[in-house]
């Protein structure tokens, strides 16, 4: 990957913008092409694509990113842009308003989050308060971010959890798959199903996704 230079001015912003409608991204890169002081040197439809250009040519100040997007999905796409260029600023752009996402994205390292109902003014504003320090959200966002934030700081919930779902709670945690925990406890991988059915109906999720994001958010272990 090629290096820019860190003497960066407001007013020479490169953008890149990871989004699988056409239309929509289109119209993103001409708002950006057409603001003062801003381009959009790469306009894509995966964060495939996007992760190869980082291996070529200069990293971007930003990216802007979706989320719901084919292959690696926008969240992934955050993790493995901040590992290749750490200094990118990665804002999402998304349709997706509910809490799991915001958190993955954010723990991810989003420094941004923003729906795309958003105006070209508040998404071109947005663009150039990262760069001075700020993490743009809007006031449906922030709200929620706040929210989370108190649940958080609330008192661990009760979900009678036993010791061993617990042990596997933070086996999923940790990131490992079912076959790497049946083998850890020496148990058969339909043992290790039936105890993540019964995680799930406790905590009152549908996937290990939301079982790990609430296991994390309400520190359940």
């Amino acid at each position: 990957m090629q290096t820019k230079s860190t003497a960066q001015s407001e007013w020479n912003i490169d953008a890149w913008l990871v989004e699988d409608n056409d239309r929509f991204r289109r119209n993103i890169k001409e708002l950006i092409d057409e603001s003062p002081g801003m381009s959009c040197e790469l306009a894509v439809a995966s964060c495939e694509d996007a992760l190869a250009a980082l291996d070529s040519r200069a990293a971007p100040d930003i990216v802007l990113m979706d989320i719901g997007l084919p292959g690696l999905d926008g969240i992934q796409g955050i993790t493995k842009v901040k590992a290749i260029a750490p200094s990118v600023q990665v804002i999402m752009l998304t349709a997706f308003d509910d809490n799991e996402k915001i958190f993955q994205a954010i723990c991810a390292g989003a420094s941004g989050y923003l729906l795309k109902s958003a105006s070209p003014d508040d998404i071109m504003r947005s663009l150039r308060e990262i760069l001075k320090g700020g993490a743009p959200v809007n006031a449906q966002i922030a709200r929620k971010v706040l929210d989370m934030f108190a649940e958080m700081a609330s008192p661990k919930g009760n979900y009678g959890l036993t010791s061993v779902e617990k042990e596997i709670l933070q086996q999923l945690v940790e990131g490992k798959p079912k076959k790497q925990i049946a083998f850890e406890r020496g148990v058969s991988f339909h043992t290790v199903d039936t105890h993540l059915r019964n995680i799930y109906v406790k905590l009152q999720v549908h996937s290990r996704s939301g079982a790990v994001a609430k296991a994390l958010k309400e520190r359940l272990l």
